[in-house]
C-alpha cells in the first residue's frame, strides 16, 4: 500500500495531485477513492483507460474504490474539455447507456469479494432534490467569481459558442456528488482526467465548507500519440470498448499498430504488466524492432482485458489470415472486416457456376495486367485463392471457394490482396 502512489507515477499515471502528503495519506491505510463516468453513450472508449486501470491499481493496493455513472450528470453534459454544448440525452438513454458502462468496467474492476468496488448512480441522490433545495444546500456555497476563475468556464465563456447556465451548473452536480460520497461512503478522494481538475478541486472545498473536513484530489493525462493525434482515435472514429461497436480483431489491431515511440508509455498505462516485465519486453523490442515484440505484448494483454481470452484468439486468427492463415472458419461478415482496407470487386455467382478461371479472375480485378502475367504468377508459386496457392494456370474457380456463401480472397505475393464479393 505505501508505494501505490509512487507505482502510479512511475507507470505514467499522475498528471497532478491537491496536496504533496496525498502519498502518505494514502500509505497510512486504505482510502476511499471515486471516479466518475457519465453515461454519454452505451459504451466506454479507449480515452476511459487510464482512470480504469488507475483505479484497478488502487483497488489492487487495497484502496476500496467507487464507480459512479453520472445517470443525474449525464443528462446536463460536463463543459470541460467541449468547446459547444453536447446534446441532452433522455432517461431512457441514459438508463441503457448505465447498463453497458457496468458489464464493462467489470473487466477491470473486482465487483466481489471483501474489498469489492461499488457502482453508483448519482441520479439517486440529486434526482430527488428540488430546484430550491439545490439552490439552498448546494448553491450557496459557490460564488460566481470562484466558478468563473476556472479554466473550462473561461475557455466556453470566452468562445463564440458561450456556456449555458445548465453546463455552468455542471461543477456545482459534480461537487456535491464528492460531498455526498464523503458523508455516505467514507471517500476522500476523487480522481479523473486532467481536464476534471476544477470540478475536482471544487467538491474539495465544498467538503471543507460543508463539513470542515480534509479531501483530496488527483488528476491523470489526457493522452495524444507521439504523432500528436487524439489517444483511441483512429480514422476519425473511437476505439470502443464493446465489441459490437469496435471488433475485437480491430481492437486488436490498434494496438499493433502502436508507435514506437509510444509503446512503453502504454504498456505502462494499459496493461498489469509489472514495471520489470515491461523492461524486459522493451530490451527485446529495442533489439529487433522490426519484430514488433513490445506491440503484439500490449496487444495481447489490452486485448485479454478487455475482450478476454476468446476475444484475443479471435482476434489473432484475424490477425494471422492477412499473412496467409486459414480462412475457411470466417464469416462473410468477418472476412469483410478483415480485409476492409484492400481492393474489393463484384462478381456475379453464375460465373463460377459457367467456369471461371482463376486466370481471369485475377486480370478482371486487376490484380495483374494480362492472362499471361497471371499464368507466370501461378508457374512461380506466387497466385493464392483464400490463401491457398494455386498450382495449374487452368484452375477455375470452384463453389466450394466461396467463403461464407458471398466471399473469394485473392492474393498475389505476400501482400497484395483483392476481396471478391458475390452479387
Amino acid at each position: 500500500m505505501s508505494s501505490v502512489l509512487d507505482n502510479l507515477k512511475a507507470r505514467g499515471f499522475i498528471a497532478q495531485t491537491s496536496d504533496e502528503k496525498l502519498g502518505e495519506y494514502l500509505a497510512r491505510g486504505p482510502a476511499t477513492i471515486y471516479v466518475g463516468f457519465d453515461p454519454t453513450a452505451s459504451s466506454l472508449h479507449l480515452g476511459h483507460l487510464v482512470p480504469i486501470m488507475a483505479l484497478a491499481h488502487l483497488q489492487h493496493a487495497g484502496h476500496r474504490t467507487l464507480v459512479v455513472v453520472g445517470g443525474a450528470t449525464g443528462m446536463i453534459g460536463d463543459p470541460s474539455g467541449q468547446s459547444e454544448e453536447r446534446n441532452l440525452l433522455t432517461t431512457d438513454q441514459i438508463a441503457e447507456n448505465i447498463a453497458g458502462v457496468r458489464q464493462q468496467l467489470a473487466s477491470f474492476l473486482d465487483f466481489d469479494g471483501d474489498n469489492a468496488a461499488v457502482m453508483l448512480d448519482n441520479n439517486e441522490w440529486i434526482g430527488p432534490m428540488s430546484f430550491i433545495d439545490w439552490l439552498r444546500d448546494v448553491g450557496k456555497f459557490f460564488t460566481i467569481n470562484y466558478m468563473v476563475a476556472k479554466e473550462s468556464i473561461k475557455n466556453r465563456m470566452g468562445s463564440e459558442q458561450g456556456i449555458s447556465f445548465t453546463e455552468f451548473s455542471y461543477m456545482t452536480m459534480q461537487a456535491y456528488d464528492f460531498l455526498h460520497l464523503h458523508d455516505a461512503h467514507g471517500c476522500t478522494v476523487q480522481a479523473g482526467g486532467d481536464d476534471q481538475w476544477g470540478n475536482i478541486t471544487a467538491g474539495i472545498e465544498l467538503i471543507r465548507k460543508v463539513r470542515n473536513a480534509k479531501a483530496y484530489g488527483m488528476t491523470f493525462p489526457l493522452l495524444m500519440t507521439a504523432g500528436g493525434q487524439k489517444f483511441g482515435k483512429t480514422a476519425g472514429n473511437a476505439v470502443w470498448l464493446a465489441a459490437d461497436r469496435t471488433s475485437p480483431y480491430h481492437f486488436y489491431q490498434y494496438w499493433v499498430r502502436t508507435d514506437d515511440a509510444d509503446v512503453e508509455r502504454f504498456l505502462k498505462l494499459f496493461t498489469f504488466l509489472e514495471l520489470d516485465e515491461i523492461e524486459r519486453i522493451m530490451g527485446e523490442h529495442n533489439a529487433a524492432p522490426h519484430d514488433r515484440a513490445a506491440q503484439k505484448a500490449l496487444a495481447e494483454q489490452t486485448t485479454r482485458i478487455v475482450h478476454g481470452q476468446d476475444g484475443l484468439a479471435k482476434a489473432v486468427r484475424a490477425s494471422e489470415a492477412l499473412f496467409g492463415g486459414d480462412l475457411a472458419e470466417f464469416t462473410a461478415a468477418e472476412l469483410q472486416e478483415i480485409f476492409a482496407d484492400v481492393p474489393s470487386s463484384h462478381l456475379d455467382p453464375s460465373r463460377i457456376d459457367e467456369g471461371l478461371k482463376v486466370v481471369d479472375l485475377l486480370v478482371e480485378t486487376g490484380l495483374v495486367g494480362s492472362k499471361g502475367e497471371a499464368r507466370r504468377k501461378i508457374v512461380q508459386g506466387g497466385a493464392y485463392v483464400n490463401n491457398e496457392r494455386v498450382a495449374d494456370p487452368e484452375a477455375q474457380v470452384g463453389a466450394g471457394q466461396v467463403l461464407g456463401a458471398s466471399i473469394i480472397v485473392l492474393r498475389l505475393g505476400k501482400k497484395q490482396y483483392h476481396l471478391v464479393q458475390m452479387t
